[in-house]
């Protein structure tokens, strides 16, 4: 069974997001879009890549929660910067931050949370001095915003992951 479906949680998961872009359930939508995901399973597959272990699941839904509200917040705080224009005085700036999380899906998870967290870009990641480096769009505090993202979402992805 695993090797006819060796991801089925993105095969069912692309399934459904090929059905939402399409806008329709109909049959052949269904059969073309479980095809499609179906492919991209067995492709993964070919990849082998690292599966990796969930320790503390629950973690999960209070980790998802935080970043939702953490976007939020981010898209409110740069649609001021935005339209504020030139009357606020802005410093964008970079962030090298080192990281005490090695596993590979933990990092992943780390990089789409900073690069979808409006104001923020994930640049670069250095394996041998195990550091981010990070662009932010209104750097007050660099100290600060180490910590804020330390504590916030790195202790939560080592419990996960860990």
């Amino acid at each position: 069974m695993s090797r006819i479906f060796p991801y089925p949680l993105l095969t069912i998961a692309l399934t459904l997001m090929w059905l939402l872009l399409q806008q329709s359930a109909g049959l052949g939508h269904i059969l073309l879009g479980f095809a499609v995901a179906w492919s991209a399973s067995q492709a993964m597959a070919k990849l082998q890549p690292h599966r990796p272990i969930i320790r503390r699941p629950g973690l999960v839904l209070k980790l998802f929660a935080l970043v939702t509200v953490d976007i939020i917040r981010s898209n409110i705080a740069v649609s001021r910067i935005v339209l504020a224009g030139d009357r606020r005085e802005t410093t964008a700036g970079f962030i090298k931050m080192p990281l005490e999380l090695r596993d590979p899906a933990g990092l992943a998870v780390l990089s789409c949370i900073i690069t979808a967290t409006p104001g923020s870009a994930w640049l670069e990641y250095s394996p041998a001095e195990s550091s981010v480096l990070i662009h932010v769009l209104d750097l007050i505090d660099d100290e600060e915003w180490v910590q804020t993202v330390k504590q916030r979402y790195e202790v939560l992805l080592l419990e996960i992951f860990r």
